[in-house]
């Protein structure tokens, strides 16, 4: 097993120890003198928490299991054997700095209340989304 699947595992491991310990503790321990009773907000977030790192595991597992001896799983690496190119980058787009502009009119949509903002916003988003996606794989026509 990969070192990234053992890392999730290994915090959902920590996930259900905590749960049970909330749980256990919400149920029999009271400050003030009230009914004890689980406190239902943490107990559902450290749940949902060990579940998505379970998730996450699972899917590190079955992806790293077709590749290849990576750098950080080898005990004999340098710093070295993990350089190389990490993907494209394209210095002069304009579109993510757009998807920011699109995120921020959509958060203040959100935070004001007002639809209009939050359409506009969406579509805004929508839009520049795909331009960056699809800013290198469409064909520029010739003039």
């Amino acid at each position: 097993m990969k070192s990234s699947a053992k890392i999730m595992y290994g915090l959902t491991v920590f996930m259900v120890a905590m749960a049970v310990i909330y749980i256990f503790a919400t149920m029999h321990v009271d400050d003030k003198g009230n009914v004890p009773g689980v406190e239902w907000v943490g107990a559902v977030a450290l749940v949902l928490s060990a579940g998505l790192t379970l998730m996450l595991g699972v899917y590190l597992h079955f992806t790293e299991v077709r590749v290849d001896v990576l750098p950080e799983d080898w005990e004999e690496a340098e710093v070295a054997d993990k350089a190389g190119t990490l993907g494209f980058f394209s210095p002069s787009s304009i579109w993510p700095a757009a998807m920011a502009g699109a995120v921020g009119f959509l958060g203040f949509g959100l935070v004001y209340f007002h639809y209009w903002m939050i359409a506009v916003g969406a579509a805004l988003l929508l839009f520049t989304t795909t331009k960056l996606n699809l800013q290198y794989g469409v064909p520029r026509e010739k003039h």
